[in-house]
């Protein structure tokens, strides 16, 4: 088995949220093949530092750098001043990249695992190692796509990223022995953004645990016994979560309450935004840290995700369908995951769609169960992380490894 360097932006543990989740179960993969894994890291979250003994458990080496996102947004600001994307010294750290060099000589290091392409430069640092970078979703397109959401200067600054951070994407693809998208989808809009980089780039989709998101008899609800609980989850400081409950409540809540008056709606996630503080109320409950979504997920009469701006697989999305809950979410989530609308979940595009579907659901009893185990049996078949995983293990290994070098970069 292969000694390997792995490199997330994120610390991947514990599994809370979106990136967390797929750079987790990557890592364990990497783990349960057999391979030797030194992770270099950066800790965003004070409270994460707790879990430190967690990685530690599963791997070779650690290096864990404190990140301050405050101080990291400055740090960025440098990106205007040398012509590179904001996101590459936000992340960039003198400590992890002596660590890097360290590692590399110290354990003989046969392999890179980059997660993110923030991550790139790291790898850099260790030339002609053979590297497989997981790009998860095309960033630099998510950057575009906030730039109409925001006023200037925001927006020209969202615009500048998104090109930049294009090129640099194109750049690290290009060093990468096979680099990685979520869907299939995300690769068709990373080939035409970057035609230069067609044919190098596989999908390799997110997976569930559905062991751990399974629906548990007896488990207490955290609901009040007389309400109608509608249920978003995921991190409340990252702006398309934002963006899809503040929609949500502008725009199809008030048409639901209306026809439902015990409906209330919870957003249940870390770090709520002030902009989703302020939708707290009679009919809103923001809850901030919970101690576990799955009472939530379980308990739930619909799950929500009337994302416009995320891309890709949404672990939200399988998540609840996991816990056998009939889900309502955009047509583009159900899409990037291979659902039928009306038989694993309902899609909806515009806002009156999101209302026909919850309407729809609520007024046919049995209906949600019916729906729920439909959407546990799909994820069962289709997204177990072993599974959705396997498709790397033919790229991991030695330098001397079949499957690195030309002769393996063909689709």
């Amino acid at each position: 088995m292969a000694k390997l360097l792995y490199l997330v932006h994120r610390m991947p543990y514990p599994p809370n949220k979106g990136d967390k989740v797929r750079s987790y179960h990557l890592l364990r993969h990497l783990v349960r093949q057999g391979h030797e894994v030194h992770l270099g890291t950066f800790v965003d979250d004070p409270d994460d530092a707790r879990h430190l003994p967690a990685l530690q458990d599963l791997c070779a080496g650690l290096c864990a750098v404190p990140l301050n996102p405050r101080w990291a947004k400055l740090r960025s600001l440098a990106g205007l001043l040398s012509g590179r994307a904001l996101t590459l010294h936000y992340y960039d750290s003198p400590r992890l990249r002596a660590w890097v060099r360290d590692t590399a000589l110290r354990e003989a290091i046969d392999t890179v695992v980059v997660f993110s392409s923030a991550m790139a430069p790291y790898a850099d640092l260790l030339p002609g190692r053979p590297r497989l970078l997981d790009l998860v979703d095309v960033d630099s397109a998510k950057w575009t796509e906030y730039a109409p959401q925001h006023a200037w200067p925001m927006s020209w600054i969202y615009r500048r990223e998104g090109a930049r951070l294009l090129a640099f994407e194109r750049a690290a693809v290009q060093a990468a022995s096979r680099s990685f998208l979520v869907t299939d989808k995300e690769v068709a809009l990373f080939e035409r953004l970057a035609p230069d980089c067609a044919g190098r780039v596989l999908a390799v989709g997110n997976g569930v645990d559905a062991d751990s998101f399974s629906p548990q008899p007896g488990r207490p609800s955290p609901f009040q016994a007389d309400e109608l609980p509608l249920v978003f989850t995921g991190a409340m400081d990252y702006w398309p979560n934002v963006d899809a409950v503040t929609w949500f409540v502008r725009e199809m809540l008030p048409a639901l309450s209306a026809s439902w008056p015990r409906l209330r709606f919870h957003i249940v996630g870390r770090a709520p935004a002030p902009a989703v503080r302020a939708l707290a109320g009679p009919g809103v409950c923001v809850t901030g840290t919970v101690p576990d979504v799955q009472p939530y997920l379980q308990h739930a009469a619909a799950v929500i995700a009337p994302l416009r701006l995320a891309r890709g697989v949404q672990n939200k999305v399988l998540e609840a369908m996991a816990m056998a809950r009939p889900v309502v979410c955009a047509a583009s989530c159900a899409e990037a995951i291979d659902a039928r609308s009306g038989e694993h979940l309902l899609a909806a595009n515009v806002a009156g769609d999101y209302v026909q579907q919850v309407n729809s659901l609520l007024s046919s009893p049995g209906r949600d169960r019916i729906l729920g185990e439909s959407a546990r049996r799909f994820v069962l078949d289709h997204y177990s992380w072993a599974a959705r995983l396997a498709p790397l293990d033919r790229y991991l290994g030695s330098a001397q490894s079949p499957g690195f070098g030309p002769e393996a970069m063909g689709t």
